[in-house]
């Protein structure tokens, strides 16, 4: 653990000593946060990513040193905490501080080839809070892929139409391939709207598991004040001598800016899952679907440091939280996050 630290501030020391020459750059992000059930126990969280610790709690510390040549650059993207220890996860464990890590190539001035370890291209969520307008996160985010690991290649066709195509590992095998079945990934955008898919393998064993999911991300500015973003998804997976299973759902992203310092934003989301995906309660054999509604604010403070109350209820199809003896079907919580970047 200390030959960790020690290298991450050997590195911290490094990328800020080259910040004078072209091209390199160091950034990164602190969070922690409060948080309470108002309706269950206190150990009681939705089936979510992150944001699922009671009372104060931490977040994570992510460090990222790039460089962005004119042919050339890499990303090394690192963190530390639970926040991301719960999104870093692999089979071997040796990248549990692996955010991202990748070179890229400018074949052309369209063209551009990536390899490494890079974060999902996925979903309308990223792992880091400093992105995200709310804290905690959807259900789609949460059971979607949060990284990959392989080769990928985005080729810009005009300023408005791009496409990308994929060779991927399984979805967060981020080390290595021991099984040889490889995952194919592609997107198609057009003017900020993006239609994702992944198919293949996405097991870390001999199995042949093939799963399909299709995704659309994308948003619009209603106004100079008002922005909506969308995220709809659909995953699938084709079980070796079982039933399929997976899960669907939509998303809205409703965003007020009130000030330069201040917004409010409203996130409702459906999620459903089928086929013993055991996503929402074990009694529903994975049958289940969840309403979840959460109200968000940004507040900038001052330059680099942001706070974000916020209040989130989510509703089950089955009794699925715990309040003393008795199951219930909602759960209702309040947090309050600080989240600093520089």
């Amino acid at each position: 653990m200390k030959k960790i630290i020690l290298s991450a501030l050997l590195l911290a020391s490094a990328v800020t000593f080259a910040q004078d020459d072209k091209g390199f750059s160091f950034s990164g992000s602190i969070d922690t946060y409060a948080k309470a059930n108002l309706n269950a126990d206190q150990n009681q969280t939705p089936t979510t990513s992150f944001a699922d610790q009671p009372g104060f709690a931490l977040g994570m510390i992510n460090l990222v040193a790039s460089y962005e040549g004119e042919k050339v650059g890499f990303v090394a993207d690192m963190v530390y905490g639970k926040r991301g220890a719960d999104a870093v996860f692999n089979s071997t464990g040796t990248s549990s501080i692996v955010n991202q890590l990748y070179v890229y190539w400018n074949l052309t001035d369209k063209l551009t080839a990536t390899m490494g370890n890079f974060n999902t291209f996925l979903g309308y969520e990223v792992i880091s809070p400093a992105v995200n307008f709310n804290y905690s996160t959807s259900y789609m985010f949460s059971y979607g892929p949060f990284s990959h690991t392989g080769l990928k290649l985005d080729y810009a066709v005009n300023e408005d139409f791009s496409v990308m195509l994929a060779i991927m590992n399984a979805t967060d095998n981020t080390d290595y391939n021991i099984t040889g079945n490889y995952t194919l990934g592609a997107q198609l955008g057009y003017k900020g709207q993006f239609l994702n898919i992944i198919y293949g393998d996405q097991t870390m064993d001999t199995s042949t598991d093939t799963q399909f999911q299709i995704d659309y991300t994308g948003g619009f500015d209603l106004s100079e004040s008002f922005y909506l973003g969308i995220n709809t998804t659909y995953n699938t997976t084709a079980i070796e001598g079982g039933d399929d299973l997976g899960y669907l759902g939509a998303a809205l992203y409703a965003q007020l800016a009130t000030s330069e310092s201040f917004s409010i934003g409203l996130r409702p989301e459906y999620f459903s899952t089928f086929g013993s995906f055991g996503a929402i309660n074990e009694d529903t054999n994975g049958d289940g679907n969840i309403f979840a509604l959460t109200l968000s604010a940004n507040y900038k403070v001052a330059e680099g440091l942001t706070l974000i109350p916020e209040v989130r209820m989510d509703s089950a199809s089955e009794p699925t939280y715990m309040s003393g003896a008795e199951l219930n079907d909602g759960l209702a919580s309040v947090l309050l996050a600080a989240v600093y970047s520089f």
